[in-house]
């Protein structure tokens, strides 16, 4: 065909659903964060869910326990307090890995100036910041809330339908407590990715946050004896909300109230911070 016949036809294949479109973004993201070092540690962060099945199972052998003396039945006991520590140590394990999987999620845009390339196509910055936000929901979901109601789902069939009807919402405080925390730590990967463009030093500021926030809540509560200053610190503003969830005491000296509002303000002052560097262009002074 000569060249001058060699017109410009338009697109005229399938297109993506408008609502969708965000799941390419989450998918591309996906592949490129995702390696064999990040498969072989969610593998290791499921070794502590497999034990607290085998502890479920042992809890109900009546046979088994018997070769472990005539007083083990009796210690092994399956409450909210053992679902609670059970998410207390897998949001651990997920804060350890948004710790060195967050810092890239945003910062290669910002560097390389893609940001425009992202915003010429039909994406708004929400969706941009949704569908990077999806990565780190799937990762998080599948070591803590996932097993979580696996772990749940095993107890109700080894204790029948009594407990489990008496016992129904510690699946939703399984469910709601960690998804609080993961929305909590994603928005934190993702304005300290956006602001921060050295892997390394954002690793350490994600790190840091938490840290050092526990550190000036003491101080501040020291100095002027109050118990505000637990605000800031996010780890027992976290331990306040899930105790009221899984209806535990929580010896932090926060009201639960007070708490939710830290966690919002919080994940608010994250979305301005990512919508500040989200954008098309850049404002260079």
């Amino acid at each position: 065909m000569a060249v001058y016949k060699r017109t410009y036809k338009g697109y005229s294949g399938p297109l993506t659903p408008e609502w969708s479109r965000w799941l390419i973004l989450t998918r591309f993201s996906y592949q490129r964060l995702v390696g064999t070092k990040t498969n072989l540690y969610l593998l290791a962060c499921l070794i502590y869910p497999i034990g607290c099945a085998i502890y479920i199972y042992l809890a109900h052998n009546a046979s088994v326990l018997k070769n472990f003396g005539p007083n083990v039945a009796s210690a092994l006991t399956i409450d909210p307090r053992f679902f609670l520590t059970f998410c207390s140590f897998q949001f651990g394990m997920a804060y350890l890995l948004i710790t060195f999987v967050g810092p890239t999620l945003i910062s290669p845009d910002v560097v390389n100036n893609a940001m425009p390339l992202y915003f010429c196509r039909p994406f708004s910055r929400a969706e941009y910041v949704i569908g990077k936000m999806m990565v780190l929901v799937y990762l998080l979901s599948v070591i803590t809330w996932v097993p979580g109601l696996l772990l749940f789902a095993l107890q109700a069939s080894l204790s029948g339908w009594e407990w489990t009807r008496s016992n129904f919402w510690i699946a939703g405080a399984v469910f709601l407590a960690p998804l609080i925390s993961i929305v909590l730590l994603s928005l934190i990967a993702m304005a300290v990715s956006a602001w921060i463009k050295w892997k390394t030093a954002a690793g350490a500021a994600i790190l840091g946050i938490f840290f050092v926030g526990a550190g000036f809540g003491t101080a501040i509560n020291a100095v002027l004896r109050t118990k505000y200053g637990s605000l800031i610190n996010l780890s027992q503003v976290t331990n306040t909300v899930w105790s009221g969830l899984f209806r535990e005491h929580a010896d932090t000296g926060l009201d639960t109230l007070d708490a939710w509002n830290a966690l919002a303000v919080t994940c608010l002052l994250c979305l301005w911070l990512l919508f500040k560097k989200v954008r098309a262009f850049e404002v260079v002074k």
